[in-house]
């Protein structure tokens, strides 16, 4: 749920068939999707504003986020959430933005399951190839 690259990685580490896989990677994304859409506000103001209360309105990461979503809107952020923002990220953003939720949802999930077939499948097809011994499945299962 945190980084969305873990769910294909640690698929392909356990063993798991593709098709499980991308759809553990898609509930594992859309999982903080759900939580954060609706249970955002509670959190922000119960969580968030208690440890960081004193944020800079107007640093440089604020100001990215801001052109991120002047630039791509929902869509787009939906788009760049698992590979550069974080489920978590991603989510927050656009909610921070006043995103609808229905619109969220749909758009993330959009997101999520192509980037896991696209993630996942890369990592099956090519992951004996390229990554380390420590992730590969163990052939006598």
């Amino acid at each position: 749920m945190l980084k969305f690259i873990l769910g294909p990685l640690g698929g392909y580490a356990a063993g798991l068939t593709l098709a499980t896989t991308i759809l553990i990677t898609v509930a594992g994304m859309m999982t903080v999707v759900f939580a954060f859409a609706f249970f955002g506000d509670f959190l922000r103001t119960k969580v968030v504003d208690r440890f960081f209360a004193k944020r800079k309105k107007f640093s440089d990461r604020n100001r990215k986020f801001v052109g991120i979503w002047k630039k791509y809107g929902l869509p787009g952020v939906a788009a760049l959430t698992p590979v550069l923002l974080t489920p978590i990220g991603g989510t927050l953003l656009a909610i921070s933005f006043g995103a609808p939720r229905n619109k969220l949802i749909l758009y993330m999930f959009i997101s999520a399951s192509i980037w896991s077939v696209i993630f996942s499948g890369a990592i099956y097809f090519f992951g004996n190839e390229v990554l380390p011994d420590v992730i590969k499945p163990d052939p006598i299962q």
